[in-house]
């Protein structure tokens, strides 16, 4: 050992001698840093850096000055797939080197942390078949790098993660799962073990796991973008390699029954993947845009359907009030919001509430989302004219005790809904309107006569989605003068409050809040309301009535549950921003 001291200190020398000569290092530092050391056996700026005597940076000055190398931090640039797929992960780790660009005249561009080591710079040139640029950098620098975009030390033997799928995917075998030239009668014969199609599993699983609603997957003019709607917020990913984007895509097509071979009109699908112990539905849909076709796939999982009245985010006297209204045997109750309002899940948890078996239950829907046990599902087919109004009439005929409507869209749906729940049969169905009496005012608008929405309506709801805070980093929180002022909540309100606002965890991905839940805003058709419907009182003078019966606005609701602890006023103000 004490032979090689001397040189593994000589090795440095040559940086010593520079950082004198440019003023940064002093002879005192460098003797009592050779000092260290010999007797620690490692190389003289080993323990100057260790020690802060000099940072990494300067040791990479140093090495630019000396070799005549352009110094570089990779850690400010962004790698491109392009580049990460020139050089392969084994090539990388063996000689700890990143491509981080390509010259004019066709070199790779890559940055290394000892310029000295000939050996490894020639080997980087034959491995990579081409003419090679150096940059320097620091060893760190580098590591960090690595394992940013190629995944940990262990990635090699870990089968989790879409980082390193992508990087096992090599050119070869890329040509093998290109399916672009395949019909669908070929479709089985795709090997379940091809890299694409593990790719794309893993797509959906890590979709699965950070409790995605939907995977949106965006041709852009030089990226494959991925993004996760989490809690009703896109969250962008890294980006998929551009040069996979046909057999992702043709992968993707394939498991949802589409055809491959039509690209220039919109398609729709379904993919079952089986995912921790469970099968999970994916509605898929294909939209051909300017680079491509833009795949969006809704994650329908079932569990969120099993939730009581209560997850949905009903207080208790809310909650007694709507289970006395969908106990009825006859009426018509409409849920009403924009898209993405929770409108679905609500009507599936009613019917799995009253889901019984003396009860017959059927639902007409385009598309059916969810598979229910017990429940007769009709799938609408407009296209060969198996229309909601179809659909209604003949399911009459079927004699059930609950129908439930999608969506009420036109005078026909519409009347036919209404007739029936007026001979015996409970209706739930869907309006698009902001707010609960607005629907009575959308069914006069499209045909329907005033004494029948005041003789069949018995509750109209509307709500919206908010976000829950946090449970593992969730506190107390004081409310300041300006979110009071937005919801207008008084010192007494406050004086009995119990405030709360997540800090941001791994959890909730540092957004303080995980999960979401609705908030109400209930419409309870009694006699006094059913005069002014008949009466066809414009919808501000019907809500003003709903208001003097004791109907809480969204944003009554919201505020009890910012009082509540349960989500953040900023939450509220976002999905109330039209109720005044």
């Amino acid at each position: 050992m004490d032979i090689e001291r001397p040189i593994v200190a000589a090795k440095d020398d040559y940086l010593i001698d520079t950082m004198l000569d440019m003023g940064l290092l002093t002879h005192e530092q460098v003797d009592s840093g050779r000092a260290q050391a010999e007797a620690a056996g490692e190389g003289v700026l080993d323990t100057l850096v260790k020690s802060g005597s000099i940072e990494p940076s300067t040791v990479v000055m140093a090495k630019s000055t000396y070799f005549g190398v352009e110094s570089i931090t990779i850690s400010d640039l962004r790698i491109g797939d392009d580049l990460i797929s020139l050089m392969p992960r084994h090539v990388a780790r063996k000689f700890n080197a990143m491509a981080v660009g390509q010259s004019e005249s066709g070199a790779v561009v890559v940055a290394v942390s000892d310029p000295s080591d000939i050996d490894a710079v020639d080997g980087l040139r034959h491995a990579l078949n081409r003419d090679i640029e150096l940059r320097v950098t620091s060893l760190q620098d580098i590591e960090a790098s690595l394992d940013k975009y190629y995944g940990g030390a262990n990635s090699g033997r870990d089968d989790g993660g879409i980082g390193k799928m992508i990087q096992d995917i090599t050119e070869g075998e890329v040509e093998v799962g290109v399916l672009a030239g395949n019909v669908d009668e070929d479709s089985d014969a795709v090997d379940a073990d091809a890299p694409i199609m593990k790719l794309v599993n893993q797509v959906i699983v890590d979709a699965f796991k950070r409790r995605a609603s939907d995977i949106h997957l965006e041709p852009l003019a030089k990226r494959f973008r991925l993004r996760f709607r989490i809690d009703g917020n896109c969250v962008e990913q890294s980006d998929l390699p551009k040069r996979l984007q046909a057999p992702i895509i043709a992968r993707l097509k394939i498991q949802a029954g589409m055809s491959i071979a039509e690209r220039r009109i919109p398609q729709d699908g379904r993919i079952q993947v089986p995912v921790g112990g469970k099968t999970i539905d994916l509605r898929v849909n294909c939209l051909p845009t300017q680079h491509g076709e833009s795949i969006c796939m809704r994650i329908l999982d079932k569990s969120g359907l099993k939730l009581g009245l209560s997850e949905l985010g009903f207080f208790a006297d809310d909650q007694q009030a709507f289970e006395r209204i969908i106990a009825l045997p006859d009426g018509i109750l409409l849920v009403t919001g924009p898209t993405g309002s929770g409108k679905t899940t609500t009507l599936y948890s009613c019917l799995n509430y009253i889901n019984r078996p003396d009860r017959k239950i059927i639902t007409v829907e385009d598309p059916v989302e969810y598979m229910l046990a017990g429940i007769n599902q009709v799938q609408v087919h407009e296209h060969i004219g198996f229309t909601f109004a179809m659909a209604l009439r003949s399911m009459l005929r079927q004699a059930p005790n609950v129908i439930m409507l999608g969506e009420i869209r036109d005078l026909e749906t519409a009347s036919i809904a209404i007739n029936a729940s007026l001979t015996g049969h409970l209706v739930f169905s869907t309006l698009h309107t902001n707010d609960a009496p607005s629907a009575v005012t959308r069914l006069i608008d499209i045909g329907v006569k005033p004494f029948l929405v005041a003789s069949s309506a018995r509750c109209l709801m509307a709500q919206r989605l908010v976000r829950k805070i946090c449970k593992n980093c969730g506190g107390p929180h004081v409310l300041d003068e300006t979110e009071a002022k937005s919801l207008n909540i008084t010192p007494d309100q406050l004086a009995q409050a119990t405030p709360r606002k997540g800090r941001g965890c791994p959890e909730c991905n540092k957004t303080g809040c995980r999960g979401r839940f609705g908030i109400f805003e209930i419409f309870n058709i009694q006699d006094e309301a059913r005069k002014l419907i008949f009466e066809k009182v414009p919808a501000n003078v019907l809500r003003a009535k709903a208001r003097e019966m004791g109907m809480r606005t969204l944003r009554e609701d919201g505020i009890r549950k910012v009082l509540a602890g349960l989500t953040t006023a900023e939450e509220v103000v976002r999905a109330t921003v039209t109720d005044h």
